[in-house]
Order: structure tokens, then C-alpha cells, then sequence
């Protein structure tokens, strides 16, 4: 083969032709390769951080909470929207990775072409890039962060910061999307597997040596999980609570009136409860008269959502070390009361004690199918006394938690007394009314026993 004449004028011109391209090609390697290098040093940063925010424990979030520092303080305020904030960092992280694995896939097409031959080469290539973001990007900073990780989410909390402005038009979509996905779609997966267990929980219990009282509680431990504060708390109206600006004097026969060992305390309304008195605190300073400020033994109320289900307050409960908490609607207004007794009576039924008395019973039960309800018994317990699925009222009943709501959301107004109204195998009949509020209604259930026999 003849070598290329540099005297040639167009052996020369090809050689440096040759020469700039095999140049050019090398610059696009090496800086393809710095941007991978960079963006997989991202995929750490920001897996690290996922990581280290959901792992940290309450001890370190209420250390986060109360911190002078303005990094700790910025760490628990991401916390408070924890869907947000993975959003933000599910979109950078895949963002970045899909950027690495480009990279690769275009420096193997540079290689390799885009012959048969090559499609070989450019799977490895693209196996190569993905070991490389599973093992650097993800798997070394999560093993990394778990003994420093208050440290890793202090560090990158500003940098959080930043990505969460960048990326809200994307979180946003993605939030309304999960929140689509979860309403339409996993909620009704899970009641369709409520539903299953109570089929299955009546074929089980077709025994007759099975008495009520133990279906009850296989129901109530079935249904534990599904059931919201809202459904099973003390309305604000029947919540009985000290006013701030009472003596002791003055509170002590409220207290021998209503017997409780845990009272809510407010200053202006009910609206917003600002602590709650343990009685037995009181106990030491009985003596004292009206100069004692007992406002200074109130201890700090414990709020939660009407939507949280009490499964998780519960555990709260139980972590907190805490038999109360204040019910707060959408707009941090107190919407109602909820105590550890309230919960376990969801799974054993009602638990009566010395100052509980006949007054107490909320209903009447006529025959098999017909009931007497007072209007303010919440819908769940008319549904659990009835036997009949907590979701049957759903479609009908609005933002309305109880029987007397129901009434009006039947009617849309206030019934009188004798009116009638029917939904589904329900058909209702107000015993007692008045013209601010339904009192009484007579429920009956068609074919109650039959619908339970054919669902078993």
C-alpha cells in the first residue's frame, strides 16, 4: 500500500481533515464523559438526600423543629410536605439518570455506528451505564447516609430549596396525578379488599356457637384501618370544655358535674382549644382559692386532621404517651374531640364505667330491621349498630356525618315531623324535629338478615 505524499497538496489536505475529526470526536468523548460524571455525582446528591429526609427519626425532626439554625429549621419545614418534596426529587433523580444513560447510548453510537453489528455494543454500553447509576447512584449514598443523616439532609437542605422553585410546575402535575391515582384507583382497591374480608369474615362466622358480640369485634378489627377521626369523634357541640377565665372555685363543680379526667381549655370559643387540664393535677392545690392560677397546670393539647385515619393515631397514641387529641377541620378549626377510648371501643365495643349511665344510648332497636336513632349519632355508629357497610351513605351523603346531617342532605332542608324519605334499602322516618334541627329518626333496613345471608 503507497504511504500519502506530503508534497501532495491532496494527500495533505485529507490527513488534516483526518486529524480535526479524530480531534473533534475526541473532545465530544471527553466532555460527554464529564457531563456523565457530573450528572451521576447529581443522582448520588440527590438519592443521599432522599435517603437521609425519610429516614430521620422524631426525636431528630422535633430537634429539627426547635433548632436556631436555619438550615435545621429549613430541613423540618421541606418535612411538612413530604409529597412534595419526593416529587421534586423523583424529577431531578430520573431527569438525571435519563441524561446519563444518553450519554452513553450517544457515545456508543458514535463508536459503534448504527450497523446490526453494533447493536451488541451499544446494549452493553447502556448495561454498563445503568450498573453504574443503580451501584455510584444509588446504592453507595443510601448506604452512606444512615448513620449521618440529620448531617446529609442539613447540608443539601438549601439546595432542596432551590430544586423545589425549579421543579414546581413538574411536582405540581406529578402531585395531581398520585392524587388522581390514589382517589380513583387505591382507595377503591383497598375497599374492594374490605369488602372481600367481610365476606369472608361472614362465611367464617355462619357458626352458630359465634355470638354477636364476637362478630363484632372480628368486624371492628376488620374495619380498623379504614375508619377516619371524623367518623367516630365527639362533635365540637357535645364537647364539654373549661373556659380560661374561670377561678378554681368556679371550675370545681363543673368537674363533680361531668366527672372527666382530661378536660379541653379555651379562651374566646371552642373554636380553638388551647390546652387540656388533667384533673388529678388539680388535686394538690384543692385548698387554694380564687388567686391559685390553675391555667398554669393546662398541658399542651395534641391536634390531628379530620382525615386521619385512627389506625395511625393509635400509634400515636401510643408513641406520645397521650389519651386525647382536638380534632382540627381544613382551616384549623376545632372540629371535635377523640380519646384512646373512643378508638378501642371501634374493635370491643362500647366501654361503660361508673359515670356512664342510661342516658348514654343514642338508640332504640324496635325489631330485626327497625331502629330509633337520636339525629346526632355519627353515620359510622349507626352503620356499625345496623350492620351495614361504613360506604353505603358515601354517594349521598356530602360533607354530613351524622343522621340528622343525612336528613338534611336527603331532603335539602329541614324535614318535619311524619316526613318520609327512602335511599337504597333505607327508609327513614322523622320521630322529632324542630325547626333549627332533626332529633329523632326511625331507620328501617329491608331485608337485613337476607342481604347478610346471601353475602356469606
Amino acid at each position: 500500500m503507497e504511504s500519502i505524499d506530503s508534497g501532495d497538496p491532496l494527500s495533505f489536505s485529507l490527513l488534516q481533515l483526518l486529524q480535526s475529526s479524530f480531534t473533534e470526536l475526541r473532545i465530544e468523548y471527553i466532555a460527554a464523559s464529564i457531563a456523565a460524571f457530573i450528572l451521576l455525582l447529581l443522582s448520588a446528591l440527590v438519592s443521599g438526600a432522599e435517603a437521609a429526609f425519610f429516614s430521620l427519626s422524631e426525636h431528630e425532626l422535633e430537634k429539627c423543629k426547635n433548632s436556631p439554625l436555619p438550615a435545621e429549621q429549613k430541613v423540618f419545614q421541606l418535612l411538612q410536605n413530604p409529597r412534595k418534596l419526593l416529587n421534586t426529587l423523583l424529577v431531578f433523580n430520573n431527569g438525571i439518570n435519563v441524561g446519563i444513560i444518553t450519554l452513553f447510548a450517544y457515545v456508543a453510537w458514535q463508536l459503534f455506528g448504527t450497523t446490526a453489528l453494533s447493536v451488541a455494543p451499544m446494549i452493553f454500553c447502556v448495561l454498563f451505564a445503568t450498573f453504574f447509576i443503580v451501584f455510584f447512584g444509588e446504592v453507595l449514598p443510601k448506604v452512606y447516609v444512615q448513620t449521618r443523616q440529620l448531617t446529609i439532609a442539613r447540608s443539601v437542605s438549601p439546595f432542596l430549596s432551590y430544586l423545589q422553585i425549579t421543579a414546581r410546575p413538574l411536582s405540581w402535575l406529578m402531585a395531581r396525578i398520585s392524587e388522581y391515582i390514589d382517589k380513583n384507583y387505591m382507595i377503591r382497591g383497598y375497599q374492594h379488599t374490605i369488602e372481600k374480608l367481610h365476606h369472608s369474615l361472614d362465611v367464617a362466622l355462619t357458626n352458630e356457637d359465634t355470638s354477636p358480640e364476637e362478630r363484632r369485634i372480628l368486624r371492628g378489627v376488620v374495619n380498623f384501618g379504614s375508619i377516619t377521626v371524623k367518623q367516630i369523634m365527639r362533635p365540637r357541640i357535645d364537647v364539654i370544655a373549661f373556659n380560661a377565665k374561670e377561678t378554681l372555685p368556679e371550675l370545681l363543680p363543673q368537674i363533680l358535674k361531668w366527672g372527666y379526667s382530661r378536660v379541653p381549655v379555651y379562651t374566646e370559643s371552642t373554636d380553638k382549644i388551647e390546652g387540656i387540664l388533667y384533673v388529678k393535677d388539680l388535686l394538690p392545690h384543692l385548698h387554694e382559692g380564687e388567686t391559685f392560677n390553675w391555667l398554669k397546670l393546662v398541658r399542651p393539647a395534641f391536634y390531628v386532621p379530620e382525615t386521619k385515619r385512627i389506625a395511625d393515631l393509635f400509634q400515636d397514641f401510643k408513641e406520645k404517651h397521650v389519651h386525647m387529641a382536638i380534632v382540627l377541620n381544613e382551616y384549623g378549626v376545632t372540629s371535635g374531640l377523640l380519646t384512646l377510648e373512643d378508638i378501642v371501643e371501634e374493635i370491643v365495643g362500647e366501654i361503660n364505667d361508673e359515670f356512664d349511665d342510661d342516658d348514654d344510648i343514642i338508640y332504640s332497636q324496635l325489631d330485626d330491621n327497625t331502629f330509633i336513632f337520636d339525629g346526632k349519632t355519627s353515620l359510622h355508629d349507626f352503620c356499625k349498630i345496623a350492620e351495614v357497610p361504613f360506604d353505603v351513605f358515601n354517594e349521598v351523603k356530602g360533607e354530613n356525618e351524622t343522621v340528622a346531617g343525612l336528613m338534611l342532605a336527603l331532603f335539602s332542608r329541614i324535614p318535619r315531623v311524619g316526613e318520609e324519605a327512602s335511599y337504597g334499602r333505607f327508609s327513614f322516618t322523622i320521630e322529632s324535629a324542630d325547626t333549627k334541627r332533626v332529633k329523632r329518626v326511625k331507620i328501617n333496613v329491608r331485608n337485613k338478615k337476607e342481604h347478610y345471608h346471601k353475602a356469606g
